[in-house]
């Protein structure tokens, strides 16, 4: 795909992920990390025009085509948090995004976190990211960006433990970029620290190849935190990545370069107690176009238009995805190349098992 067709997707989904080769480009990022007080929150329990408390109504479409609106019900007394992570969205020129809150940043944490809000207080920081520029001049393994984006949201990790979390127990969320500095996070904050690490409900890490020892649920990225595999469980790890066919050789996701190493692919509708039938919730402003236009703000949602399992051949490890035939669903493309699958999509295509998942571990 052309640079500037790359980065018109990435704009319309909000979502990107990264291999990188090829020299480097530009000068190396200079920003100064913050310290937890100086953390900027895109969502964050009272801020004023929380994009994480609006706009929640969804449209549900059955199959046959009958729709009804049905009203978000903000829940009360809410026991536990979600600390979320978004994915490359910024389109800044440089190689490290400013600590601002842009369309681009609200637009796809509304999209992917903002419906969590009824299981958990969402916490989204906002984190000098390394950008779509860095992904498309090969720069986005930068050492350099990478440790800005990494201790940005380490230190907003830190301050939401010191001024919020209070012993509560807690959900990490990431897709893509987001996933991999979670992925870091957990690796230097959250296994070493056993109170921590005891509190934690579930990380739903999207987008990546989060992996464990061949036959195993442990031993790959993680030593103490093994996938989730049953509703309900807790203290574990919720990840995929998803295709509609087998991942290509060339595939950024789904494939392990180690010996005796897998990635990872845990079934979102097992943990919502609904194996193999999918929940997908999209924003309404992409659903546009056509005979599948809908008025209205939200969401909409298809339940059960969509079919998916964990699949393993040809040396890949996948969520596997199909339409249900006259569910309504948009068609869920390969909007990036064969190379990332169903990148773009691989969060709202499940969001619904994904949010149920976690009301079962809250409520466990």
């Amino acid at each position: 795909m052309r640079p500037r067709s790359l980065v018109a997707v990435v704009l319309l989904l909000g979502s990107a992920s990264c291999s990188s080769s090829g020299p480097a480009a530009g000068p190396p990022p200079s920003p100064t990390p913050p310290a937890p007080s100086d953390t900027v929150w895109a969502c964050r329990p009272g801020l004023a025009g929380n994009p994480c408390d609006k706009d929640l109504d969804a449209t549900v479409v059955q199959a046959g085509g009958a729709r009804s609106r049905v009203a978000f019900v903000p829940a009360a007394g809410l026991k536990a948090d979600c600390f979320y992570v978004y994915p490359t969205v910024s389109q800044a020129p440089s190689d490290n995004a400013p600590r601002t809150v842009t369309p681009e940043v609200v637009d796809v944490v509304h999209a992917q976190a903002a419906l969590f809000s009824s299981v958990c207080r969402v916490f989204a920081p906002v984190y000098q990211q390394v950008t779509t520029r860095a992904l498309l001049s090969g720069r986005y393994f930068d050492p350099a960006a990478q440790k800005v984006a990494y201790q940005d949201v380490r230190a907003a990790w830190l301050d939401y433990l010191a001024h919020d979390n209070n012993g509560r127990p807690y959900v990490l969320i990431g897709h893509s970029q987001g996933s991999l500095v979670l992925s870091r996070l957990i690796t230097d904050e959250i296994e070493p620290d056993a109170s921590t690490r005891g509190r934690l409900l579930s990380a739903i890490l999207i987008g990546s190849n989060v992996t464990a020892a061949r036959g195993s649920d442990i031993g790959g990225t993680f030593t103490k935190i093994p996938a989730c595999r049953t509703a309900g469980q807790r203290g574990c790890v919720i990840a995929y990545s998803s295709y509609a066919v087998t991942p290509p050789s060339y595939s950024l996701f789904g494939r392990s370069s180690s010996t005796g190493i897998d990635v990872l692919c845990t079934d979102p509708t097992v943990l919502a107690g609904a194996a193999g039938a999918a929940h997908p919730f999209v924003p309404a402003g992409r659903v546009t176009a056509g005979p599948r236009a809908l008025p209205g703000t939200g969401f909409v949602s298809y339940p059960g238009g969509i079919r998916v399992a964990c699949r393993t051949a040809a040396g890949a490890t996948w969520l596997h995805v199909s339409t249900v035939p006259g569910s309504g669903v948009p068609p869920f493309e390969a909007a990036l190349g064969p190379a990332w699958g169903l990148h773009v999509a691989d969060v709202t295509l499940a969001l619904g098992d994904l949010v149920e998942a976690v009301r079962r571990q809250v409520a466990r």
